[in-house]
């Protein structure tokens, strides 16, 4: 349990390994993630170490099972998951694997190459049909009727035969030389038949219009394009998108021109076509392309049969083969970082382990020596050192989210007081003080123990959704968040801004019926008959929540006190803790000179001020007599103002200033004894280190044992390593910085906390408000339309209630719990300032999808 507390106890070792046994050794650790390696070749280019070669060979076994892993993601074919981590394979299986892996390679890429020419060879048959279909009508007009009829055609069509008419009838000789070539000059004569020569293709839809402008203004408007649309879209054989294309055919006459439509077409990855101008022929092309079309879907469908076969195959092991190949190459990674001793039979490794697991340790290097078969059995030593080590807290499933929550604010320095076992006590019932109601708590607490049934299930689908990771990751936190939350709602008597009436309220109306709806203003006195004296069994009393005038006022009040009451409790149990770090440590000039006054200064001010709000609430009720009803009961902030300037409290209505005797001697005793803590915490520890210094100058011998500890030890406590002396000046202002922090922040902090009061105000003020505002409109509708009216209008509250305030609002409060424990909470005695342990594990690498060798900097 030690552990759970403090972090482990860490020891640098040295091991000794022979060169035939350390795969099988480093594998063995692997498994077991109890080792932090350390790089002994900093120096060394990556590209010049021993195994760069077999890492190498990882890499590309790696690239080609990802290329496996993308096709068959692209067939949609599910990959089979035993959840189990097979063992690192050997180094001589590293062969077999490879070759499975290039045959496989091999065989879909020859697959698939094969698929794309036949894909490509149908695109274009594909095409050819459209062309033969689509152009038989162009070609079922005679050309003089091209030509000349515009009874079918767009007014633009119009202006293209009229111009192919001016250009036969009107066009002198060297246009038409130019134009049409020597054809052209034996066509000049008006009304003759023309000889018009054409090609046709297919294009992309979307380049169309472009196309034709481009046609226009090239030619001189001396063509003529006739398209048509391909309704159903083509699969492009590179990269499978279904392109929607049309069939186009263009009239021409003359070689020039020819050359030319032909430039355009190519310009705008236009596909040409071969299209006889004979019926026959088109009839005898069209009735062999739809043959070679039914052959080819046959063959492609054999092929696409015979692809799946081969991802099927590959899909069953291809989660086992990336954890093996992971593996393997981790184990290089890791060898690389050993030093090769000058016989080459041996490799030398320096690594971090905790204390405790050093036999599990050897008994694993034990298993991989006699794997390897070797004779020589592995050596670990233990060394000196004057370094800080790592930082190891072990976690479970369930307090793994609480130690992350630690971490990110700071890793703990090595051996530091963990935060994490209280957090997780303290962070969900500070949550709860700000979202305590017992409805949005029992969602929260439902979907969080949904996940923590579901845990297995839910893990094994690996997303990669950052939002839902975060949820799944903290499901133990929103868990008790959402049962903090229902306790502290209970209290609070709130479920969805109304109140459960279970023991009967103690308030009783005696006032006649219309005395109470008549008087808007009306209030219950507990000094009278309407309440009977005694408080309610649990929580608050429903009544609080019907009342219209005074509820805020009374629950500022209650919420305002509690606030700050949760707030000095849990600063000073965290100076507490900083005693613990002082004598672990043995850092006595920071227990005496820190602690002490430290903790004096915030019981004797702030908690004292707490006492005062027990004595208040303790001493003055509203059945009570003359001086202690509840008009007489002081102010705590102005006796608390007044206690610190030291002023004293004026009388009103004759009521007395003070709660207890002789209030006024010991909050005068109070504030100065408070007051003198902060000298002694400001320079009694660098005195005491000055003078300390000036001894051991005097008797020219260095300070041993306790007082190096106290001499060089961080203000709060440290690894207890070697330092270097700090200048006194630096001693000083640091001191200084750390009283100044202190004192301001004991204030400062303080009303940090009534963001609980704030917060939980501001929640329940919303619930409120979406309840009158949004579902009253629907409880107030009656009969069958009211019914349906109250389904669609209770649908949109939950969905407000759901999205606002359990999570908008549950962000909001945990983000300020967060900063509660970080600033206000860890402050006292948290330095955080070490580094992670990050050791040698399998289930890391495999859970990150990369490698993790525990190297550290």
């Amino acid at each position: 349990m030690g552990s759970l507390f403090r972090s482990e106890e860490m020891a640098l070792c040295q091991l000794f390994l022979q060169s035939e046994a350390a795969y099988a050794c480093v594998s063995e650790l692997g498994e077991l993630g109890l080792v932090q390696f350390r790089d002994l070749n900093p120096d060394v280019n990556a590209f010049q170490r021993k195994f760069v070669n077999e890492v190498r060979r990882c890499d590309e076994m790696e690239r080609k099972l990802r290329y496996l892993e993308k096709e068959i993601k692209k067939d949609g074919i599910p990959m089979l998951d035993t959840g189990e981590s097979p063992e690192a394979p050997q180094p001589r299986e590293m062969i077999d694997l490879e070759a499975t892996f290039e045959k496989l390679e091999n065989e879909l890429r020859e697959v698939n190459q094969n698929a794309e020419a036949l894909k490509r060879n149908f695109l274009e048959l594909t095409e050819l049909k459209h062309i033969l279909r689509k152009t038989q009508v162009f070609f079922d007009e005679s050309v003089p009727t091209i030509y000349k009829s515009t009874t079918t055609t767009t007014n633009r069509s119009s202006n293209k035969y009229r111009r192919y008419l001016q250009m036969a009838d009107n066009q002198n000789e060297d246009e038409q030389a130019q134009l049409l070539g020597e054809e052209g000059v034996r066509a000049n004569q008006p009304g003759q038949n023309l000889k018009l020569g054409f090609v046709a293709g297919v294009i992309s839809r979307e380049k169309l219009p472009a196309f034709e402008r481009m046609l226009w203004r090239a030619c001189r408007g001396n063509v003529f394009l006739r398209q048509a649309m391909i309704e159903s879209p083509l699969e492009d054989p590179t990269n499978g998108d279904q392109v929607y294309k049309s069939v186009f055919i263009i009239f021409f006459q003359g070689d020039q021109l020819k050359t030319r439509v032909k430039k355009i077409c190519e310009g705008f990855r236009a596909t040409l076509y071969p299209c006889p101008e004979a019926p026959a022929d088109r009839r005898e092309m069209a009735m062999g392309v739809m043959t070679r079309i039914e052959d080819l879907n046959t063959v492609l469908g054999q092929t696409q049969d015979h692809r799946h076969r081969v991802l099927v195959a590959a899909a069953k092991n291809l989660k086992n083969w990336f954890v093996k190949v992971r593996k393997i190459k981790a184990i290089y990674h890791t060898l690389n970082l050993f030093n090769l001793d000058v016989t080459q039979k041996c490799l030398i490794a320096e690594c971090w382990v905790p204390l405790l697991d050093i036999e599990t340790i050897q008994l694993a290097l034990r298993r991989g020596t006699e794997r390897s078969g070797s004779s020589v059995p592995p050596i670990l030593n233990r060394m000196q050192t004057f370094e800080n080590p790592p930082t190891y807290n072990r976690t479970n499933k369930f307090t793994k989210a609480f130690q992350a929550l630690i971490d990110a604010y700071g890793v703990a320095s090595y051996r530091e007081m963990n935060p994490a076992p209280y957090t997780i006590i303290t962070f969900p019932f500070l949550f709860a003080v700000m979202f305590g109601d017992l409805g949005h708590g029992a969602i929260m607490a439902l979907f969080g123990l949904w996940m923590i049934r579901k845990e297995k299930g839910l893990a094994a689908q690996k997303t990669d959704n950052e939002i839902w990771n975060i949820f799944f990751g903290g499901r133990y936190i929103i868990f008790l968040m959402g049962v903090f939350s229902m306790y502290t709602g209970m209290i609070y008597n709130d479920i969805f801004s109304k109140s459960l009436n279970i023991f009967g309220s103690h308030w009783h109306v005696t006032y006649n019926k219309s005395t109470v709806w008549n008087n808007t203003y009306l209030q219950l006195s507990p000094a009278t008959s309407d309440y009977e004296g005694t408080p309610y069994p649990f929580g608050m009393d429903p009544i609080w929540q019907v009342a219209s005038s005074n509820k805020i006022v009374f629950q500022n009040a209650y919420k305002m006190k509690i606030s700050i009451i949760f707030g000095v409790l849990h600063m000073i149990f965290g100076v507490i803790m900083s005693w613990h770090n002082h004598t672990y440590f043995r850092n006595r000039l920071s227990l005496i000179y820190e602690f002490i006054p430290q903790l004096i200064f915030l019981v004797l001010l702030f908690f004292y001020m707490v006492l005062l709000m027990f004595i208040k609430w303790n001493r003055y009720e509203a059945t009570n007599k003359f001086p202690f009803t509840e008009a007489c009961a002081p102010s705590i902030l102005i006796t608390f103002i007044d206690m610190v300037l030291f002023k004293e409290s004026k009388a009103h209505d004759n009521c007395p200033v003070y709660m207890y005797w002789g209030q006024q001697f010991f909050q005068t005793v109070f504030v100065v004894v408070a007051l003198g803590c902060i000298p002694v915490m400001l320079l009694g520890k660098p005195i005491k280190i000055m003078q300390a210094r000036k001894l051991a100058n005097e008797e020219v011998q260095p300070i041993t044992g306790s007082s190096d500890a106290e001499v060089g030890a961080l203000p709060n406590g440290g690894a207890g390593g070697h330092h270097d002396e700090e200048e006194m000046s630096e001693i000083f202002i640091h001191q200084g910085i750390h009283t100044i922090e202190y004192v301001l922040g004991s204030v400062s902090h303080t009303a940090s906390y009534l963001r609980l009061w704030a917060l939980s105000l501001a929640h329940a003020q919303l619930a409120e408000v979406l309840w009158n505002m949004v579902l009253a409109l629907g409880l107030n509708k009656e009969g069958p339309i009211g019914g349906i009216f109250l389904t669609v209008v209770f649908a949109f509250w939950a969905i407000l209630t759901v999205g606002i305030l359990v999570l908008m609002e549950g962000l909001s409060a945990f983000l300020h719990t967060l900063r509660l424990h970080w600033v206000e909470f860890q402050s006292k005695f948290y330095l955080g300032q070490g580094y992670a342990f990050m050791p040698f594990s399998f289930d890391n690498i495999i859970e990150n999808g990369g490698t993790a060798t525990g190297e550290t900097d």
